[in-house]
């Protein structure tokens, strides 16, 4: 198949999918920057317990080593902003975990493309695999990384699901995106815990450092055991974060997510405080059945809702810093 129709048929194949955005970079080696950068960012401890982001290093820094023979790197974004949201008042979770768990939707929707474009050597990926997922979508001209370290689509913000087909395909490639921060540190400003660090000058270069150990999302989904000094008092937190999306100017761009498997249920957004205190296991398992919020396991949930029921004072910076 002539390479010009098959990227036209790649992208076209992928709007009629529901994804917002669709791009092709060429599969080869990230530039030294970045995998200087990573290689640092895992030295300096920056990964906290998520040890799975320094294994296979050499396979994240060139896709080539992940999957011999990939010559080009189809990337696509798929919106979860939602048109619902729980009640400012009730206890939080990150909009990505509001519907079903984007693993299974994305992979579905993945290789629905590669069927419909007849391409039978692939492998698709969404955050399953040793992918730098945002850098190929940069290069891919999705977006551009922004200070919080999220991919920002222009005039879409950044509440999207990323997925990749790796295809032995020479397609005709898209030109990166620009970063358009600017001198905005908006993100940098808002975080409650400063898990998004200044390097000297970021706000000309565009660079943050980001601190795993710090940030709520890592705390209330990744990490094992206690939260530190066992309690915390962000408003409402208790399943992930958002406050450094919605901090984001581009945010205000965001057009709520049409897919039906990310739709919260009518029982999720009418928990209360007192059903998530009372909320039992297999309450828990009707709930989050096929849900990404099952990553944190019912005793992890719960022990960040316990947190809220603390007598101790204080604020979750001066605990973890």
């Amino acid at each position: 198949m002539n390479s010009r129709y098959l990227t036209e048929k790649i992208k076209a194949e992928a709007k009629g999918l529901g994804f917002f955005a669709c791009g092709i970079a060429k599969a080869e080696a990230v530039d030294s920057d970045t995998a200087d950068g990573y290689r640092r960012w895992i030295a300096d401890g920056g990964h906290a317990s998520m040890h799975y982001l320094a294994d296979n290093i050499d396979k994240r820094l060139d896709p080539r080593l992940l999957m011999p023979g990939v010559k080009s790197i189809v990337c696509v974004a798929l919106s979860y902003a939602p048109a619902k949201t729980i009640p400012a008042d009730q206890y939080q979770i990150a909009y990505y975990a509001y519907g079903k768990d984007y693993h299974d939707v994305m992979k579905q929707k993945l290789h629905a493309l590669a069927s419909a474009c007849g391409i039978t050597t692939y492998r698709a990926f969404c955050d399953t695999a040793p992918v730098l997922e945002r850098y190929w979508a940069q290069r891919a001209g999705l977006g551009w990384i922004g200070r919080n370290h999220q991919l920002i689509i222009p005039h879409a913000g950044s509440m999207f699901f990323l997925g990749e087909l790796f295809v032995t395909d020479t397609l005709h490639y898209d030109s990166p995106t620009p970063n358009r921060c600017g001198r905005c540190h908006a993100c940098l400003d808002a975080c409650p815990t400063s898990s998004i660090i200044n390097h000297q000058s970021s706000i000309i270069n565009n660079q943050s450092s980001f601190i795993s150990s710090r940030c709520l999302s890592y705390l209330t989904i990744e990490h094992r055991g206690p939260i530190p000094n066992s309690s915390f008092l962000i408003p409402n937190s208790i399943y992930g974060c958002d406050i450094c999306q919605l901090a984001c100017p581009w945010n205000r761009f965001a057009v709520p997510a049409t897919e039906p498997s990310f739709q919260p249920s009518e029982a999720l957004l009418t928990m209360t405080k007192e059903k998530w205190h009372n909320l039992t296991e297999e309450q828990y398992r009707i709930l989050f059945k096929g849900s990404a919020v099952k990553r944190a396991k019912y005793a992890g949930l719960m022990r960040n809702i316990n947190c809220f029921s603390s007598t101790e004072k204080g604020s979750l910076h001066d605990r973890i810093l």
